[in-house]
């Protein structure tokens, strides 16, 4: 019997005699998809990142407060592009508001951004009247990574990787004498307690053993580690990343904020902030574990387990919703101190229902407890958690996270915690064509940014316009060079509509981020 049959957006007449069991999946919803999330969500995202510009004053304030890619005035249909070799695409006007803070006074106006490349129904895009396809790129996905080699004598030298989304790189490694180094942003490797002497309150030897328990290759790392305070530890890590510059406490200060604590330099995304949360639990490496003290709940002083008492996998649950972020445990005949990175379920903690406020993630426990203490009513505690949002659930790392990693590389060698396969999918995501724009659009505002700041310092305050202080060529200038030059902006192949398909839904491991033809080994062509 000849029924109809949709496909997309055609229907089909089909002679078949067997029906359709399935509907037929639409094979490039990932490209529409991608880039249409960076229409709605992606470029809002940018906008917020880098707001508000200010002068160096802190007078003037540039504000993004919304934008409109305006379809009504595209120039060519994709015809038109294709016969003229110019770019379908729609002109991007930017709501812009300036303050100043002095007077009170706020201008607002609507400026034009450029012309932004649209992609077409069949998820291409038309560039100097080429069709062009963006290959989505297989990158490894940001984490807290462990592995370790074999030295000569046979004995496991653990190392780990802290990958974010956008910013410096920690490295772990431990040598043949029992020393952890760290590498901050791939420089020369430092014993690993400078960097934890930089996070605590003075970082003198009895605090850090106090923290993370007494343990062979800490002792042995501090021995090595000439530096013997907070201070000390300042000033060798800002010689290392800022050799030649003279060293003070508070530019080291800063600069440590700036690498890790600053949301615009460094970006975990929500994938990474997930992976951080999952791997840097307490519950899933003190399950099956023998309690070596009392634990206590801390609210009610009741006993959970006791000391010698195994902990099963539902109690080591209710232990890290409790807050409880230190837990000491038996491993042959030694006491090894197990520290997470202080991330609770919020459902644990609050009576109401939360469901309004779209948390769906572990939330940083201590900025938690300090709202409840504060807060009694419902509406103001809801209020306070939707105002607090980026500091419950951080874009960046924060020092918890950095205790929790060196807790775990600790660990390791006592067989708590597990290895990471790094070639494992599980470990690795897709960057697709809209995260790829978001990213070569957050480079063009950064460059931009610098223009506005330094015109903002010139221009007289009184006459000042946002049409004056903004100049849109490094916008233009990093998404043509993006569509233009990069490697994964590539002619669409167009030997045959399968051929066109394929290219389409093909990954891609080069460009910005990933591996170059050069580096590639043996392992990733296999």
């Amino acid at each position: 019997m000849v029924h109809p049959v949709k496909n997309g957006k055609r229907t089909r007449m089909s002679f078949a005699k067997v029906n359709e069991t399935a509907t037929m999946p639409n094979l490039i919803e990932v490209q529409l998809d991608s880039y249409n999330w960076f229409l709605a969500e992606g470029l809002h995202e940018v906008f917020e990142d880098i707001n508000p510009i200010q002068d160096y004053t802190g007078n003037l304030a540039l504000e993004f407060v919304g934008y409109k890619l305006d379809k009504e005035n595209i120039k060519y249909t994709v015809e038109q592009c294709k016969e003229r070799d110019t770019t379908y695409a729609a002109p991007l006007k930017v709501k812009v508001r300036l303050r100043n803070n002095e007077t009170g006074e706020i201008k607002e106006q609507e400026v034009f951004m450029g012309d932004f490349p649209l992609m077409t129904e069949q998820g291409t895009f038309v560039i100097n009247g080429a069709e062009r396809v963006i290959v989505s790129q297989l990158v490894r996905s940001p984490g807290v990574y462990y592995n370790y080699t074999i030295d000569k004598t046979g004995k496991k030298l653990f190392s780990s990787t802290v990958i974010p989304n956008r910013g410096a790189w920690l490295e772990y490694e431990t040598d043949s004498n029992d020393i952890i180094y760290v590498r901050i942003d791939k420089t020369r490797k430092l014993p690993i307690t400078v960097l934890v002497r930089v996070m605590m309150n003075y970082g003198s030897d009895a605090e850090i053993l106090e923290f993370f328990g007494e343990e062979e290759r800490l002792q042995a790392t501090i021995e090595k580690d000439n530096t013997k305070d907070k201070n000390d530890a300042l000033l060798e890590i800002y010689k290392r990343l800022r050799p030649g510059e003279p060293p003070t406490v508070d530019s080291a200060v800063s600069l440590i904020d700036s690498l890790f604590f600053d949301a615009k330099r460094y970006d975990l995304s929500r994938v990474g902030r997930y992976k951080f949360n999952k791997k840097l639990s307490v519950h899933l490496r003190i399950a099956n574990q023998i309690a070596a003290e009392n634990i206590v709940n801390p609210t009610t002083g009741e006993i959970i387990v006791e000391k010698g008492e195994k902990i099963d996998r539902e109690t080591a649950q209710e232990i890290q919703d409790l807050g409880i972020n230190s837990v000491d445990i038996q491993v042959d005949d030694r006491k090894i101190r197990v520290i997470g990175n202080n991330f609770v379920n919020i459902s644990k903690h609050v009576n109401f229902d939360i469901s309004d406020l779209n948390i769906r993630e572990l939330v940083h426990y201590p900025t938690l407890k300090e709202i409840l203490e504060n807060y009694n009513d419902e509406e103001t505690i809801k209020e306070q958690i939707k105002s607090n949002i980026n500091r419950l659930i951080p874009k960046h790392i924060i020092k918890d996270d950095i205790y929790a990693t060196v807790s775990y590389e600790l660990g390791l060698a006592y067989g708590i915690g597990y290895i990471d396969d790094i070639d494992h999918l599980g470990n690795r995501r897709l960057r697709s064509v809209g995260e790829l724009l978001q990213n070569q659009f957050r480079i063009g505002l950064s460059r931009m940014e610098r223009v506005v700041k330094e015109r903002m310092t010139i221009q007289d305050q009184d006459i000042i316009t946002p049409q004056a202080l903004i100049n849109i060529r490094p916008v233009v200038a990093a998404i043509k060079e993006f569509f233009g030059s990069s490697q994964l902006s590539q002619f669409m192949d167009q030997t045959n509509p399968l051929a066109e398909l394929t290219h389409k839904r093909r990954l891609s491991a080069l460009g910005p981020g990933g591996l170059t033809r050069e580096r590639a080994g043996f392992e990733v062509r296999d």
